[in-house]
């Protein structure tokens, strides 16, 4: 075997890997990545309880809203801030009927405030509304729940 043989042979035998140069970079990019995406992951598990908690309110509202429509009697509810409850009631038609009365605690990690000065929304039997607006606050972060007066429609947007 000639010289130009052992030589071939032994640049196809050489290790191949990774400076540490290089692997220092790599983790610096690494670490880099983490550092930023980390806080983002955080605010929004911290998100999460309180999108739940204002789903959970405009929920209540959208069923009360169906229940007079599939009933045909208008249903009231009202929040008694201090009592922290949300109280759901169905209106008389007649003598011989009774109204029903309802109440549902409020979150503890909710605080609810009305924008307007009567904490409270009447639907009527085609599913039309006397309108609502509601400001929930919830983990730090505060969301507008509304009902449309025209259509009864529940809609809730984050400031």
């Amino acid at each position: 075997m000639g010289r130009a043989a052992k030589v071939a042979a032994g640049a196809r035998g050489t290790a191949r890997g990774f400076t540490l140069l290089e692997l220092i970079v790599t983790l610096a990019v690494l670490a880099l990545a983490a550092a930023v995406v980390t806080p983002a992951v955080g605010r929004g598990t911290e998100a999460l309880p309180a999108r739940a908690e204002v789903a959970g309110f405009a929920a209540t509202l959208r069923h009360v809203r169906e229940r007079a429509i599939n009933t045909q009697r208008p249903h009231r509810v009202s929040v008694d801030v201090d009592a922290r409850q949300v109280v759901i009631e169905a209106a008389q038609t007649t003598e011989e009927e009774k109204a029903t009365r309802e109440t549902r605690a409020l979150p503890s990690r909710v605080t609810l405030d009305p924008v307007r000065s009567v904490p409270e929304v009447t639907f009527d039997a085609r599913g039309m509304a006397s309108g609502a607006d509601f400001k929930l606050t919830a983990g730090g972060i505060v969301y507008h729940v509304t009902v449309d007066r025209l259509t009864g429609r529940v809609r809730s947007t984050r400031e």
